[in-house]
Protein backbone atom coordinates (compact mmCIF):
# COMPACT_ATOMS: atom_id res chain seq x y z
CA UNK A 1 0.00 0.00 0.00
CA UNK A 2 1.35 3.34 -1.13
CA UNK A 3 2.45 5.32 1.79
CA UNK A 4 1.74 9.39 1.80
CA UNK A 5 2.68 12.08 3.74
CA UNK A 6 -0.22 14.65 4.63
CA UNK A 7 1.10 18.01 6.09
CA UNK A 8 -0.81 19.87 8.37
CA UNK A 9 -0.80 23.92 6.67
CA UNK A 10 -0.77 26.34 8.71
CA UNK A 11 -3.03 25.66 12.05
CA UNK A 12 -4.70 28.89 11.74
CA UNK A 13 -6.27 28.00 8.56
CA UNK A 14 -8.32 24.78 6.91
CA UNK A 15 -5.51 23.12 6.63
CA UNK A 16 -5.88 20.58 9.84
CA UNK A 17 -9.33 20.20 8.70
CA UNK A 18 -9.12 19.11 5.11
CA UNK A 19 -5.96 17.06 6.36
CA UNK A 20 -8.19 14.72 7.89
CA UNK A 21 -11.06 15.17 5.75
CA UNK A 22 -8.76 13.63 3.04
CA UNK A 23 -7.36 10.68 5.35
CA UNK A 24 -10.82 10.10 6.06
CA UNK A 25 -11.78 9.95 2.35
CA UNK A 26 -8.96 7.68 1.36
CA UNK A 27 -8.25 5.54 4.49
CA UNK A 28 -8.50 2.59 2.85
CA UNK A 29 -6.57 3.01 -0.57
CA UNK A 30 -3.37 4.39 1.35
CA UNK A 31 -1.23 4.54 3.94
CA UNK A 32 -1.19 7.64 5.88
CA UNK A 33 1.15 9.64 7.81
CA UNK A 34 0.37 13.16 9.05
CA UNK A 35 2.56 15.50 9.36
CA UNK A 36 2.53 18.47 11.92
CA UNK A 37 1.26 19.66 15.72
CA UNK A 38 -0.02 16.31 17.22
CA UNK A 39 -2.43 18.57 19.27
CA UNK A 40 -3.32 20.51 16.52
CA UNK A 41 -4.47 17.51 14.49
CA UNK A 42 -6.48 15.98 18.02
CA UNK A 43 -7.96 19.24 18.37
CA UNK A 44 -9.40 19.52 14.94
CA UNK A 45 -10.59 15.99 15.29
CA UNK A 46 -12.18 16.46 18.11
CA UNK A 47 -13.67 19.73 16.81
CA UNK A 48 -14.98 17.80 13.09
CA UNK A 49 -16.57 15.07 15.33
CA UNK A 50 -18.92 17.85 17.83
CA UNK A 51 -20.10 19.14 14.69
CA UNK A 52 -21.20 15.92 12.76
CA UNK A 53 -17.99 14.56 10.66
CA UNK A 54 -17.26 11.36 10.79
CA UNK A 55 -14.03 10.31 10.53
CA UNK A 56 -13.46 6.60 10.71
CA UNK A 57 -10.30 6.26 12.16
CA UNK A 58 -7.80 6.98 15.14
CA UNK A 59 -5.34 9.14 16.21
CA UNK A 60 -4.16 7.42 18.72
CA UNK A 61 -3.95 3.78 17.11
CA UNK A 62 -4.74 3.98 13.48
CA UNK A 63 -3.31 7.11 11.90
CA UNK A 64 0.08 7.47 12.30
CA UNK A 65 2.01 11.00 13.37
CA UNK A 66 5.09 12.83 13.26
CA UNK A 67 4.92 15.39 15.19
CA UNK A 68 7.65 18.35 13.73
CA UNK A 69 6.87 20.96 16.37
CA UNK A 70 4.55 22.53 18.44
CA UNK A 71 2.07 25.21 17.33
CA UNK A 72 1.18 26.59 20.47
CA UNK A 73 -0.01 29.81 20.85
CA UNK A 74 -1.20 30.22 16.93
CA UNK A 75 -3.98 31.78 16.23
CA UNK A 76 -6.59 30.63 14.71
CA UNK A 77 -8.39 32.18 12.02
CA UNK A 78 -5.81 34.59 10.85
CA UNK A 79 -1.83 33.89 10.23
CA UNK A 80 0.45 34.42 13.24
CA UNK A 81 4.26 33.80 14.12
CA UNK A 82 3.33 30.34 16.15
CA UNK A 83 1.23 29.02 12.89
CA UNK A 84 3.77 29.95 10.45
CA UNK A 85 7.04 28.42 12.11
CA UNK A 86 4.85 25.39 12.35
CA UNK A 87 3.17 25.05 9.24
CA UNK A 88 7.53 25.66 7.83
CA UNK A 89 8.70 22.58 10.09
CA UNK A 90 5.83 20.56 8.86
CA UNK A 91 7.18 20.98 5.43
CA UNK A 92 10.92 20.90 6.19
CA UNK A 93 9.77 17.12 8.10
CA UNK A 94 8.04 15.72 4.87
CA UNK A 95 10.31 16.75 2.91
CA UNK A 96 12.73 15.02 4.48
CA UNK A 97 11.02 11.94 5.42
CA UNK A 98 9.85 11.58 1.52
CA UNK A 99 13.59 11.76 0.31
CA UNK A 100 14.50 9.67 3.03
CA UNK A 101 12.59 7.29 1.14
CA UNK A 102 10.31 6.65 4.17
CA UNK A 103 7.24 7.79 2.04
CA UNK A 104 6.22 7.44 -1.55
CA UNK A 105 4.96 10.75 -1.74
CA UNK A 106 4.10 14.42 0.21
CA UNK A 107 0.64 16.01 -0.50
CA UNK A 108 0.65 19.71 1.61
CA UNK A 109 -2.09 21.47 2.73
CA UNK A 110 -2.14 25.46 2.42
CA UNK A 111 -0.19 27.47 4.16
CA UNK A 112 0.19 31.19 4.29
CA UNK A 113 2.58 33.39 3.25
CA UNK A 114 2.40 35.80 5.07
CA UNK A 115 2.37 33.09 8.39
CA UNK A 116 5.47 31.78 6.69
CA UNK A 117 7.41 35.21 6.89
CA UNK A 118 6.01 36.50 10.39
CA UNK A 119 8.07 33.47 11.41
CA UNK A 120 11.59 34.62 9.56
CA UNK A 121 11.25 32.18 6.55
CA UNK A 122 11.01 34.46 3.57
CA UNK A 123 9.90 32.17 1.04
CA UNK A 124 7.12 33.18 -1.07
CA UNK A 125 5.31 29.23 -1.14
CA UNK A 126 5.42 25.61 -0.88
CA UNK A 127 7.02 25.68 -4.35
CA UNK A 128 10.43 27.00 -3.80
CA UNK A 129 10.95 26.29 -0.37
CA UNK A 130 10.38 22.51 -1.39
CA UNK A 131 13.18 23.34 -4.64
CA UNK A 132 15.29 24.55 -1.81
CA UNK A 133 14.80 21.97 0.76
CA UNK A 134 16.03 19.32 -2.05
CA UNK A 135 18.10 21.27 -4.11
CA UNK A 136 16.28 21.46 -6.90
CA UNK A 137 17.26 24.06 -9.45
CA UNK A 138 15.20 24.17 -11.93
CA UNK A 139 11.01 23.50 -10.92
CA UNK A 140 7.63 24.58 -12.12
CA UNK A 141 4.16 24.39 -10.65
CA UNK A 142 1.81 22.46 -12.83
CA UNK A 143 -1.71 23.41 -11.77
CA UNK A 144 -4.63 20.77 -13.09
CA UNK A 145 -8.39 21.04 -12.79
CA UNK A 146 -11.71 21.46 -14.72
CA UNK A 147 -10.10 19.90 -18.28
CA UNK A 148 -6.55 22.37 -18.31
CA UNK A 149 -3.29 22.13 -17.47
CA UNK A 150 -1.14 24.92 -16.97
CA UNK A 151 2.41 25.33 -16.10
CA UNK A 152 4.04 28.76 -14.96
CA UNK A 153 7.22 30.59 -16.34
CA UNK A 154 7.49 32.88 -13.41
CA UNK A 155 5.18 31.96 -10.23
CA UNK A 156 5.12 34.26 -7.17
CA UNK A 157 6.12 37.21 -9.02
CA UNK A 158 4.82 40.71 -8.49
CA UNK A 159 3.41 41.66 -12.10
CA UNK A 160 5.89 44.50 -12.70
CA UNK A 161 9.13 41.87 -12.55
CA UNK A 162 7.38 39.66 -15.06
CA UNK A 163 8.57 41.12 -18.08
CA UNK A 164 12.14 41.36 -17.33
CA UNK A 165 11.83 37.86 -16.05
CA UNK A 166 10.53 36.13 -19.04
CA UNK A 167 13.58 35.67 -21.02
CA UNK A 168 14.45 32.84 -23.64
CA UNK A 169 16.31 30.63 -21.33
CA UNK A 170 13.46 30.39 -18.49
CA UNK A 171 10.87 29.69 -21.19
CA UNK A 172 12.68 26.81 -22.56
CA UNK A 173 13.62 25.73 -19.35
CA UNK A 174 9.86 25.76 -18.58
CA UNK A 175 9.25 24.07 -22.14
CA UNK A 176 11.83 20.81 -21.00
CA UNK A 177 9.86 20.52 -17.36
CA UNK A 178 6.12 20.79 -19.27
CA UNK A 179 7.25 17.68 -21.42
CA UNK A 180 8.64 16.03 -18.29
CA UNK A 181 5.16 16.69 -16.92
CA UNK A 182 3.74 15.09 -19.47
CA UNK A 183 5.89 12.16 -19.21
CA UNK A 184 4.89 11.78 -16.01
CA UNK A 185 1.16 11.75 -16.75
CA UNK A 186 1.83 8.78 -19.54
CA UNK A 187 0.35 11.83 -22.25
CA UNK A 188 1.29 10.05 -25.45
CA UNK A 189 1.88 12.49 -28.31
CA UNK A 190 1.57 15.49 -25.99
CA UNK A 191 0.56 18.85 -27.30
CA UNK A 192 1.62 21.74 -25.64
CA UNK A 193 1.00 25.59 -26.22
CA UNK A 194 2.25 28.59 -25.13
CA UNK A 195 0.87 31.93 -24.35
CA UNK A 196 1.64 35.34 -25.33
CA UNK A 197 2.92 37.47 -22.78
CA UNK A 198 0.92 40.79 -24.19
CA UNK A 199 -2.38 41.11 -25.38
CA UNK A 200 -3.11 39.21 -29.24
CA UNK A 201 0.43 37.57 -28.26
CA UNK A 202 2.15 41.02 -29.29
CA UNK A 203 -0.25 41.69 -32.03
CA UNK A 204 3.25 41.24 -34.59
CA UNK A 205 4.87 43.23 -32.66
CA UNK A 206 2.74 46.34 -32.47
CA UNK A 207 1.68 45.39 -28.78
CA UNK A 208 4.65 44.58 -27.55
CA UNK A 209 7.81 42.85 -28.41
CA UNK A 210 8.73 39.96 -26.29
CA UNK A 211 6.92 37.41 -28.29
CA UNK A 212 9.18 37.87 -31.40
CA UNK A 213 12.26 38.48 -29.33
CA UNK A 214 12.50 35.72 -26.46
CA UNK A 215 9.31 33.75 -26.82
CA UNK A 216 9.07 32.44 -30.31
CA UNK A 217 12.75 32.12 -30.49
CA UNK A 218 12.40 29.95 -27.05
CA UNK A 219 9.83 27.47 -28.83
CA UNK A 220 11.68 26.67 -32.06
CA UNK A 221 14.74 25.66 -29.79
CA UNK A 222 12.55 23.30 -28.10
CA UNK A 223 11.03 22.59 -31.39
CA UNK A 224 14.52 21.45 -32.83
CA UNK A 225 15.03 19.38 -28.99
CA UNK A 226 11.85 18.00 -30.52
CA UNK A 227 9.48 18.63 -27.78
CA UNK A 228 5.83 19.22 -29.26
CA UNK A 229 4.95 22.77 -28.64
CA UNK A 230 3.50 25.25 -31.04
CA UNK A 231 2.58 29.16 -29.91
CA UNK A 232 2.59 32.23 -28.71
CA UNK A 233 -1.17 31.86 -28.68
CA UNK A 234 -3.07 35.02 -27.46
CA UNK A 235 -4.41 34.39 -23.62
CA UNK A 236 -7.85 35.34 -24.15
CA UNK A 237 -8.46 32.20 -26.42
CA UNK A 238 -5.90 30.09 -25.84
CA UNK A 239 -7.83 28.40 -22.72
CA UNK A 240 -10.74 28.16 -24.60
CA UNK A 241 -9.26 26.24 -27.12
CA UNK A 242 -7.18 23.93 -24.31
CA UNK A 243 -10.74 23.40 -22.32
CA UNK A 244 -12.06 21.88 -25.95
CA UNK A 245 -9.43 19.53 -26.07
CA UNK A 246 -7.14 20.64 -28.82
CA UNK A 247 -4.19 21.20 -26.50
CA UNK A 248 -3.09 19.00 -23.68
CA UNK A 249 -0.92 21.76 -21.09
CA UNK A 250 -0.66 24.94 -21.79
CA UNK A 251 2.73 27.18 -20.24
CA UNK A 252 1.71 30.56 -19.33
CA UNK A 253 3.67 33.47 -18.65
CA UNK A 254 2.79 34.11 -15.17
CA UNK A 255 0.98 33.30 -12.01
CA UNK A 256 -2.69 34.75 -12.86
CA UNK A 257 -2.27 34.02 -16.51
CA UNK A 258 -2.46 30.76 -15.73
CA UNK A 259 -4.65 30.44 -12.72
CA UNK A 260 -7.73 32.82 -13.04
CA UNK A 261 -9.26 30.51 -15.98
CA UNK A 262 -8.46 26.99 -13.98
CA UNK A 263 -9.41 28.37 -10.67
CA UNK A 264 -12.65 29.58 -12.63
CA UNK A 265 -13.50 26.03 -13.68
CA UNK A 266 -12.17 24.19 -10.70
CA UNK A 267 -11.72 26.29 -7.71
CA UNK A 268 -12.82 23.36 -5.26
CA UNK A 269 -11.50 20.80 -7.03
CA UNK A 270 -7.97 21.83 -8.77
CA UNK A 271 -4.51 20.69 -7.86
CA UNK A 272 -0.86 21.93 -8.18
CA UNK A 273 2.20 19.15 -8.84
CA UNK A 274 5.49 20.58 -8.31
CA UNK A 275 7.50 19.55 -11.48
CA UNK A 276 11.47 19.19 -11.11
CA UNK A 277 11.35 17.71 -7.93
CA UNK A 278 13.01 14.95 -6.76
CA UNK A 279 9.82 13.34 -5.07
CA UNK A 280 6.44 13.46 -5.64
CA UNK A 281 4.58 16.63 -4.18
CA UNK A 282 1.04 17.67 -4.84
CA UNK A 283 -0.69 20.26 -2.88
CA UNK A 284 -4.79 21.96 -3.03
CA UNK A 285 -4.92 24.90 -5.17
CA UNK A 286 -6.69 26.84 -2.62
CA UNK A 287 -5.36 28.94 -0.04
CA UNK A 288 -5.54 28.86 3.96
CA UNK A 289 -8.97 30.14 4.14
CA UNK A 290 -8.75 31.74 7.20
CA UNK A 291 -12.92 33.19 7.01
CA UNK A 292 -13.94 29.69 7.40
CA UNK A 293 -11.22 28.27 9.36
CA UNK A 294 -12.46 25.99 12.81
CA UNK A 295 -15.84 25.96 11.51
CA UNK A 296 -15.81 22.16 10.56
CA UNK A 297 -16.97 22.78 6.76
CA UNK A 298 -14.06 23.30 4.78
CA UNK A 299 -14.73 21.79 1.37
CA UNK A 300 -11.95 18.99 1.48
CA UNK A 301 -12.16 17.62 -2.44
CA UNK A 302 -9.14 19.66 -3.50
CA UNK A 303 -6.77 18.09 -0.94
CA UNK A 304 -8.36 14.78 -1.58
CA UNK A 305 -8.07 15.02 -5.57
CA UNK A 306 -4.41 16.37 -4.59
CA UNK A 307 -3.85 12.89 -2.10
CA UNK A 308 -5.24 10.64 -5.16
CA UNK A 309 -2.67 12.41 -7.44
CA UNK A 310 0.33 11.84 -5.29
CA UNK A 311 -0.45 8.21 -4.86
CA UNK A 312 -1.17 8.27 -8.40
CA UNK A 313 2.04 9.78 -9.64
CA UNK A 314 4.06 7.49 -7.56
CA UNK A 315 3.54 4.96 -10.56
Amino acid sequence: MKKIAITMGDPGGIGPEIALKAVSATIHDYEHILVGDRAVFKETAVMLRKNGTFLPFSLQDEISIIDSGSAKGFTKTSPSIEGGEAAYQAIVKATEIAMAGDVDAVATAPISKEGLNLAGHKWPGHTELMAHLTNTKDFAMMLMGGGLRVMLVTIHEPLSNVPKLITKASVLKTLHLAQKACELLTIKNPRIAVAGLNPHAGEAGLIGKEEAKIIIPAIEAAKAEGIPVTGPYPADSLFYKAYNGQFDLVVSMYHDQGLVPLKLLAFETGVNVTIGLPIVRTSPDHGSAFDIAWRGNANPMSMIQATRLAADLVE
